[in-house]
């Protein structure tokens, strides 16, 4: 009996030590991977899939995991995401990401943005999207600038300060409007009269893009 309450005390602490090396080791892990991460700029594009009552219909209607998407801008040296949501406003990049669907998100960043982005370019960016401060958020997805969503606010800023078209934009009638899910939304927003020749872009369409590589997580 004694041996045996030995080797079972022996290996008890065997796996204790293992389990505690493997905490360690992911820590370990963990940590190099944070300070290995790419830092964040001004003009990075963020995505998640949001858990507003129209995210569903997004995702439907243009077969896409994302449903929303802002800017990266810092303020003071933090980062924070610059987004049509209510109005056009800055919310704190934890904040932001912790309001998506299982904090889960993905950064991308302009591919030529080493060699073209420098800090004008950037202060052109930032005052062509900042020209939008405070407008409301657009559910009806108009391309007017009266009101403004999410992957609309981005597009119009990369295309009015660098000339670029991040994305192809297309007529509302292009995406999947036979989905139940899309059909209730469309009723709701538009009654029977659904603009289906109104210029859109998806956020899917920004991120498939060939102009953007991904930097984070």
């Amino acid at each position: 009996v004694g041996a045996y309450g030995y080797d079972a005390r022996r290996l008890q602490i065997r796996t204790i030590t293992m389990r505690w090396l493997a905490i360690l080791g992911l820590a370990f892990v963990l940590s190099s991977c944070s300070v290995q991460a790419e830092p964040l700029r001004d003009g990075d594009i963020i995505f998640h899939t949001s858990r507003s009552s129209q995210s569903a219909a997004i995702q439907r209607a243009t077969h896409s995991r994302y449903s929303h998407m802002g800017m990266i801008l810092h303020r003071d040296g933090k980062p924070y995401v610059y987004e049509a949501i209510a109005t056009v406003r800055y919310t704190p990049l934890a904040k932001w990401i912790a309001r998506g669907d299982g904090g889960r998100y993905v950064v991308k960043r302009w591919r030529d943005a080493d060699a073209k982005l420098d800090a004008a370019a950037t202060q052109r960016l930032r005052t062509a999207v900042l020209r939008y401060d405070g407008r409301p958020y657009d559910l009806a997805f108009a391309w007017s600038d009266a009101r403004i969503y999410c992957s609309e606010l981005v597009w119009k800023a990369y295309r009015e300060a660098l000339g670029i078209e991040i994305g192809a934009t297309q007529r509302l009638a292009d995406f999947d409007l036979d989905d139940p899910v899309v059909k209730a939304k469309l009723a709701e927003r538009y009654g029977k009269k659904i603009p289906l020749d109104e210029t859109v872009i998806s956020p899917q369409a920004m991120f498939d893009s060939a102009l953007l590589i991904t930097v984070a997580p």
